[in-house]
């Protein structure tokens, strides 16, 4: 998760289509760059064999304005690395 974190808050891309599951992974990643990522608080993370369920507030700020994501995501282990599947929006 903070991997991704991290590549969203940089812009990088390949790290993001590396990470998601091709499952669900859009055709198209594109780096937004008129969001500013600054701040990342992992609330819990669960693991469960091949499967695991982080959920996270990511602070952010985008024209000016604060703004918070707060996401339960669901990753799986895939080739020996965790990748991102989907997550639910609260």
């Amino acid at each position: 998760m903070r991997s991704r974190y991290t590549a969203f808050a940089v812009g990088d891309t390949t790290h993001l289509v590396r990470s998601w599951h091709p499952r669900t992974r859009p055709d198209e990643v594109v780096a937004d760059d008129g969001t500013e990522w600054t701040a990342l608080e992992v609330v819990e993370a669960r693991e469960d064999g091949d499967a695991a369920i982080v959920e996270f507030r990511a602070r952010y700020s985008y024209g000016g304005r604060a703004g918070e994501l707060h996401e339960r995501s669901r990753f799986v282990r895939r080739g020996g690395r965790w990748v991102y599947v989907d997550g639910d929006v609260e």
